[in-house]
């Protein structure tokens, strides 16, 4: 059985809506396994707290969209400073999103006394970044002691349509006895 991420959204707000798919369903990739369980009580917060010092998010305008257990969607509404040339969103924005998306949400999984680094990540950019809304989002494949695995989407919306516009896949490293500060 399908498990859907909590909604954090506030109405209207085209940063912090809801992450579905083109019909309006919640997006394919969505926490699934039931196992995916935090490890202590104050992770949500924790995760929280780490973006709210991430300078690169603020910087390129990204919110954190929505957490949960394995899961973390990063929205941001394009503007030219964040764009390419051709007035697409650029690949290092896109890659930048759902690179911390894909950390968040194995972070959400690791030990109070850890932090999270990325050791490697894969993206393929399926179609021009374009539209009124870009949310990647993370999702555990594989937590580990000392490695998890994440993939990610990335989709732009237009007039209540998504179009995926890239897939990653990632590994992250378990820093135990570091904290995120």
């Amino acid at each position: 059985m399908q498990k859907d991420p909590p909604s954090v959204a506030g109405e209207g707000n085209r940063l912090h809506a809801d992450v579905t798919r083109r019909d309006g369903a919640p997006s394919s990739l969505a926490p699934r396994r039931a196992s995916l369980a935090p490890a202590f009580a104050g992770w949500q917060a924790r995760v929280r707290d780490s973006f709210a010092r991430q300078g690169a998010m603020a910087l390129i305008g990204a919110a954190l969209a929505d957490v949960a257990p394995g899961y973390c969607a990063i929205a941001l509404v394009p503007r030219p400073e964040v764009s390419q040339q051709h007035g697409y969103v650029h690949a290092g924005i896109l890659a930048t999103l759902v690179d911390s998306a894909g950390g968040y949400a194995g972070f959400t999984l690791f030990p109070e006394d850890s932090s999270v680094l990325t050791v490697e990540y894969k993206l393929n950019l399926l179609a021009p970044a374009q539209g009124e809304r870009i949310v990647a989002e993370g999702f555990v494949v594989k937590p580990g002691r000392t490695l998890a695995i994440t993939r990610g989407e990335v989709h732009a919306e237009q007039g209540g349509q998504r179009t995926l516009v890239a897939i990653m896949q990632q590994t992250l490293m378990v820093m135990r006895g570091k904290t995120d500060r």
